[in-house]
């Protein structure tokens, strides 16, 4: 799915109350959406022409308009969008006429898995329908300045396709003594190879045909068309001519030494395959598990606590450290296995073919024989530890980012949970994987929550209008093994095990404490905690934190309680509620992620707030579209004529800060202003 901006999304639906609901099934599933809505045929046009939508969500049951025709509308528009169904009951004669007037998806209303399955399915079509698009004109392009560079070349170059030539450049028939393609067009290559090297370069031939690894460059003695002969190192590589797949042959009569070719390649530090030929070897690999090579695997190994080892071993003998880890991995793995270097200190290795448990034997054997052994650096003696991340190569992942993506994942999981292991990524034992890191998370969670081991942090919020006091957004943080973790990481496992109340509670419990501690120091300050959904079934909070606002006797400063818009919907009377009560007590709400719905101004009708946290798809290259900044502008407006404030978060650029000061927002927040900090323990302690 998208990560870094919305999917558009048209709801062809009767009422906003339908469409509002398949937004909230969107967005708990993860999926950022742009939405808009339409009932008729001009409606739908009208989207068509502004938003540009992705996906259309359609109810073929909305009064006033026929499915057919919305079909050939859509299809008539020109653009590639997938069309969705959402059906209230499965009709075998209804789904057929759907599918055959250009649905690409059915789901029922009532399922929201399949809802979510059927949105990612299609979207993640469309992306690689998109993707194929761009691919064929960046290779068209791609061919053309190939074609345009062979004929100025000055290597002899030919392709060839079952042995015979199909196209050559000039220089090819200038070294070979030809003077017209039709002279050599058609020829076996073999007649332009000596009688002494022609059974090696026939097998050559032969194992490329067979799919096997591309040969390696070969010294051969070449044939001109008089019969002379020359010294030429004949390259081999896979391409297309014309839409086959063929051989591309580059004979180049200066020889090249070999030593300076393998120290090219080679990494100074460690003698192993520097950067840019480890990453051609996992191509290679990738290359071959398209073609159906199956059980090979990417490895990614790094030293645990690096910076500790340097300061341990000195800066002086890092370098030293790093050449014996290098002689360790060698040592510990086969021939047929290439081991490099990708990072500073981050080696990466490509398995040759072998059964899964040979993987995991190989890999558990290459950490054991490191931990156990003793690295010498300079006058001291250290014992190192690695963690092992990495992924199983097959034809389903055989794309380069993605497997590097995959391991430096596993490696990244396998660290959090304290290094010196081992973790492959295997789709195949997912199911189980995720079972284990849920368990893992989990404990790491309660263990927490019992021992304080969750951290409170805080980003100010930058006021436009010169408001008095200092603002900031609370946020929380883990403390994991290898430093504070991101929510990310463990609230969707607390979400699961029903533990969110008892985080929110932490962090609200603290946040007062420290908006105490700062009272007593003369600041008035005001914090923004968000609250979770879950907390909202509690009936004792609101009674909770009004004793402990009681408790704290806050004269000056003040707790602003916020929740996200697609939340506060899916539980509309307890938010009403919550509201209500946390006003009434003094204290005030924010709405977060503002705007992402289709009509969010209707909702504060039933849930009165005090700030408005815009939603932050509209800050994404912000100075780029003035229709967001149309929007902001209108949000502002509204909210400020109902005595609301406005913030906008991740906010990113100057231009933008200055763009939304020009649209009326009151407050902004984002890293390029100010990165979270800690707030210091002592400020939360209990004053």
């Amino acid at each position: 799915m998208k990560h870094d901006n919305v999917i558009r999304v048209l709801f062809i639906e009767a009422s906003v109350e339908e469409a509002e609901l398949l937004i909230n099934v969107l967005r708990n599933g993860g999926i950022a959406v742009r939405a808009s809505r339409a009932t008729s045929a001009d409606e739908i046009q009208a989207c068509l022409d502004e938003q540009v939508p992705d996906l259309v969500l359609m109810n073929p049951a909305v009064p006033g308009i026929e499915a057919a025709g919305v079909l050939r509308q859509l299809d008539a528009s020109g653009r590639d969008l997938a069309a969705i169904a959402v059906l209230e009951h499965l009709d075998d004669d209804e789904v057929s006429d759907l599918l055959a007037g250009g649905v690409r998806g059915v789901a029922l209303r009532k399922r929201h898995d399949q809802i979510l399955a059927t949105v990612h399915r299609e979207f993640q079509s469309l992306s690689m329908r998109r993707q194929v698009r761009r691919l064929e004109t960046a290779l068209r392009e791609t061919e053309r300045r190939c074609d345009s560079l062979l004929d100025s070349s000055r290597d002899a170059i030919a392709y060839v396709h079952e042995g015979m030539h199909v196209r050559v450049n000039q220089a090819y028939l200038e070294a070979f003594g030809f003077n017209e393609y039709d002279d050599i067009i058609g020829l076996p290559i073999l007649d332009l190879i000596s009688g002494t090297h022609a059974d090696d370069f026939k097998n050559a031939l032969r194992a490329v045909s067979k799919g096997e690894k591309t040969p390696p460059p070969m010294d051969l003695l070449a044939r001109r068309d008089d019969s002379s002969t020359f010294k030429a190192v004949a390259d081999f590589a896979q391409a297309t001519f014309e839409g086959e797949a063929c051989l591309q042959i580059v004979f180049r009569q200066q020889t090249v030494d070999p030593a300076l070719v393998a120290q090219l390649y080679q990494d100074p530090v460690t003698g192993l395959f520097n950067r840019a030929r480890t990453l051609e070897h996992i191509d290679e690999a990738v290359a071959a598990a398209a073609a159906g090579r199956a059980g090979q695997a990417v490895l990614l190994i790094e030293p645990d606590n690096w910076k500790e080892l340097v300061a341990s071993a000195g800066i002086a003998n890092a370098d030293q450290v790093l050449a014996n880890l290098a002689t360790r991995i060698k040592e510990a793995l086969d021939d047929e296995d290439v081991p490099g270097v990708l990072g500073d200190h981050t080696f990466g290795i490509v398995l040759a073919p072998r059964g899964d448990l040979e993987h995991a034997a190989l890999t558990e054997r290459l950490r054991a024989s490191i931990s156990d052994a003793i690295v010498d650096a300079g006058t001291r003696s250290l014992t190192v530890t690695v963690t092992v991340g990495g992924t199983l190569l097959a034809e389903k992942n055989a794309n380069a980012e993605t497997v590097l993506d995959q391991a430096s994942a596993a490696l990244r999981n396998a660290q959090n949970q304290g290094g010196n292991r081992v973790e492959l990524h295997d789709p195949a034992a997912r199911e189980k994987a995720d079972a284990e890191r849920e368990q893992y998370w989990l404990d790491l969670v309660r263990e927490a929550l019992a021992q304080d081991g969750l951290r409170l942090y805080h980003q100010q919020i930058i006021s436009l209008q010169d408001a008095a006091g200092e603002y900031y957004d609370i946020l929380v943080r883990m403390r994991g093994p290898k430093g504070d973790v991101l929510p990310s990481y463990f609230f969707p496992v607390a979400e699961r095990n029903g533990l969110l109340p008892a985080i929110d509670r932490w962090v609200l419990g603290h946040a007062i404490d420290a908006l105490a501690h700062r009272e007593n120091d003369g600041l008035t300050t005001t914090y923004f905690v968000k609250i979770t959904a879950q907390s909202l079934e509690d009936p004792d909070l609101l009674p909770w934190l009004k004793r402990r606002l009681e408790t704290a006797k806050l004269r000056r400063s003040q707790l602003v309680i916020a929740m996200p818009e697609s939340k506060v919907l899916t539980m509309l009377r307890k938010a009403q509620e919550f509201s209500v009560g946390w006003r009434q007590s003094g204290g005030k709400f924010a709405i977060e992620q503002f705007g992402s719905g289709l009509n969010s101004f209707q909702m504060l009708t039933h849930v009165e707030a005090d700030f408005l946290k815009i939603d932050r798809s509209y800050m994404t290259d912000l100075p780029q579209h003035p229709e967001n900044q149309k929007r902001i502008s209108d949000i502002c407006k509204e909210g400020h004529a109902t005595g609301k404030q406005t913030v906008a978060e991740w906010v990113e650029d100057a231009v933008s800060t200055s763009l939304l000061f020009a649209c009326g927002v009151d407050f902004v927040q984002g890293n390029f202003l100010q990165e979270p900090a800690k707030v210091l323990a002592e400020e939360y302690l209990p004053v």
